[in-house]
């Protein structure tokens, strides 16, 4: 009998002991995944980023991205603007630098210390990256570029950033009104889909030449510049229901609006 109990003790220590190896290892790989972040900024003259509720609205959504996303050595933070040339208008880019040492054998004092100093790091880190994209958020725009609004090139910047196997997480501070002149492409300012059930037809068939372009499974948000009370000739539901579909037919993860 005590044979059998000491074996099921055995047996559930090296069950948990397992149990706890293999939840570090998750947590080592989670730590080592480092995540990729795309915003795009409108900079097209249908979004005013100096009006106060815009302005706030975007700084406190650029505070809340940088929060979130930059945590580890190697995440990293693009900043790119929507206009006539959305793809080749990368303004920003930044990489995290700070790590937190290797604590595996340190004691309890040491540790506390270890993570102070990382803290205290990447804080200062963000606080300078979070600078760097409020610059951007500022900046004027008022070059002819301002003139179109071609969302559908980011794409191509979308799927780069896929390529590198981090977890990759899309940021649209946007009113989303797709506007291009040239034929075969969508003028929202001139034609904006009349309805979802449109908007969802229109991204259908959209989607089936922007495949070419594979983007993953993106988390995407698009943070749009209206108040709440804003009206529908305003803030079209249509145009952010044509996004919707249109990302989730390429493959992206969560859509969301905000």
């Amino acid at each position: 009998m005590k044979k059998i109990l000491f074996s099921c003790v055995l047996l559930l220590t090296l069950a948990a002991c397992s149990s706890d190896t293999s939840k570090e290892a998750d947590q080592k790989t989670a730590k080592s995944e480092p995540v990729y972040t795309l915003i795009f900024l409108d900079k097209s003259v249908s979004v005013n980023a100096n009006k106060a509720f815009v302005s706030q609205k975007y700084q406190s959504a650029i505070n809340d991205i940088i929060e979130q996303n930059i945590k580890n050595k190697g995440d990293k933070l693009d900043v790119y603007f929507i206009h006539e040339n959305t793809s080749k208008a990368r303004a920003l880019s930044v990489t995290a630098r700070s790590e937190m040492e290797d604590v595996s054998s340190a004691n309890a004092t040491d540790r506390e210390a270890a993570q102070t100093s990382f803290d205290l790091s990447l804080g200062r880190e963000k606080a300078a990256i979070r600078q760097r994209v409020l610059q951007q958020l500022a900046a004027p725009n008022a070059s002819s570029s301002n003139k179109e609004t071609d969302i559908w090139a980011s794409l191509p910047v979308i799927a780069k950033a896929n390529e590198s196997g981090a977890t990759v997480k899309v940021y649209y501070l946007s009113d989303m009104v797709e506007s291009v002149y040239s034929a075969g492409r969508r003028n929202f300012h001139k034609t904006p889909p009349k309805d979802n059930a449109q908007a969802d037809d229109w991204a259908k068939a959209d989607a089936e030449q922007l495949k070419r372009y594979t983007i993953g499974s993106p988390d995407i948000a698009m943070i749009l510049p209206f108040a709440p009370n804003a009206s529908v000739k305003e803030n079209n539901p249509a145009v952010t229901q044509y996004w919707q579909t249109l990302f989730q037919e390429l493959g992206a993860g969560n859509v969301e609006e905000q």
